[in-house]
């Protein structure tokens, strides 16, 4: 069994309980040609700006399996780098890639390589996190291909539906340049539930 098991169910259900505590905004009609020239503009405006950086809590569940701890999530570019620790167990793990390659440190049996970072994290772990196109969803972007968008208050982003994958936003950070604080994404019966503490970004 792989390390990366030894933090699930380590409390989850607690910032399972927490993050769900948020309920989903009202959400405004998909086809409002003001709302989705807005979201373009922002969506341009990220593509712009593709260096960032985030901390926070992730909660991941899949096929009956789960963890949570703390996230540390750099990228530049197409590039990431991206830490999870069990604070609890005092284990981590380094997810690194960018360009069609990515690397799984932290396991038992050593690092693991591959061209596609969702499949290496399931095949190691069994977590279904699609990092590529989260990397568009955690900013309130949409990830290149179809999507279906719908708005909550203010204008923002209240529901992503891409890639078989419904993404709620439950929650932004005040000023005039709001940003996600609270992101939950599922599809077929596994989740990925995002709380961002703190935001780095031009």
């Amino acid at each position: 069994m792989n390390s990366v098991f030894i933090c699930r169910r380590l409390a989850l259900a607690g910032l399972l309980l927490a993050l769900a505590a948020c309920a989903p905004a009202p959400v405004r009609n998909s086809a409002d040609a003001a709302l989705l020239a807005a979201q373009a503009a922002h969506e341009a405006s990220l593509a712009a700006q593709p260096d960032w950086r985030l901390q926070g809590r992730l909660a991941v569940s899949a096929g009956g399996e789960g963890g949570s701890g703390r996230i540390d999530w750099a990228q530049q570019g197409d590039a990431f780098d991206i830490r999870l620790s069990a604070p609890v167990t005092r284990a981590s793990w380094r997810l690194q890639g960018g360009d069609g390659e990515a690397r799984l440190e932290g396991l038992e049996g050593g690092p693991l390589a591959g061209p596609d970072a969702r499949r290496l994290l399931a095949d190691a772990t069994g977590w279904d996190i699609p990092v590529q196109a989260l990397s568009h969803w955690v900013r309130g972007g949409r990830a290149p291909g179809p999507a279906h968008i719908e708005f909550g208050p203010g204008g923002l982003p209240a529901l992503i539906v891409q890639q078989g994958w419904s993404v709620e936003y439950r929650g932004w950070t005040a000023g005039p340049a709001p940003r996600p604080a609270r992101v939950f994404a599922s599809r077929d019966g596994a989740s990925v539930r995002l709380a961002v503490d703190a935001w780095e970004a031009p």
